[in-house]
């Protein structure tokens, strides 16, 4: 009977350690590591060069929930690429960010699907599209290089 006990009760705490993980997921989050960095360059439909930026690459677990919330600014043409397994739909927030983003999002063969001007005083609100990559720039970025959906951000092979 004790074993029965003791079964049970391991598995009312698994099951709420799950419950912990998935309503705050960022507490498992420890130190992202190190970023990776490449240039990624976006062109019209014509193939015709808009602007390059260089990032960081976002492609764990950790390092897409930390993203740009320990950044304090980008310079013009920085910013964060975040690389997903699989083309899905995925959400984005400002979480702890201290200057307004584009937030791009792009499917696995390189076109915009969607752009958001994420503002700082929304950071509970997600921003959610299908897409394999995300890329943040500063907010602004997209209209002052005429980035609209449709076209294509080229991804280094070494990053896809």
């Amino acid at each position: 009977m004790n074993t029965r006990r003791a079964v049970a009760a391991l598995a009312v705490a698994l099951v709420a350690l799950a419950g912990v993980v998935v309503l705050f997921p960022g507490l498992l989050v420890g130190d992202p590591g190190p970023y990776n960095e490449t240039t990624v360059t976006v062109t019209d439909e014509n193939g015709t060069e808009l602007g390059t930026v260089a990032v960081r690459i976002a492609d764990t677990g950790a390092k897409r929930y930390t993203g740009l919330s320990e950044t304090d600014s980008l310079a013009p043409d920085d910013g964060m690429l975040f690389v997903h397994d699989e083309e899905g739909q995925h959400s984005y927030v400002m979480r702890g960010m201290s200057f307004p983003l584009d937030i791009i999002f792009v499917d696995a063969d390189g076109t915009v699907v969607e752009i958001f001007h994420a503002s700082v005083d929304s950071e509970n609100a997600p921003y959610e599209a299908r897409g394999k990559y995300v890329l943040e720039v500063n907010r602004g970025w997209a209209n002052r290089n005429g980035v609209t959906t449709g076209d294509r951000v080229v991804i280094p092979d070494s990053v896809a």
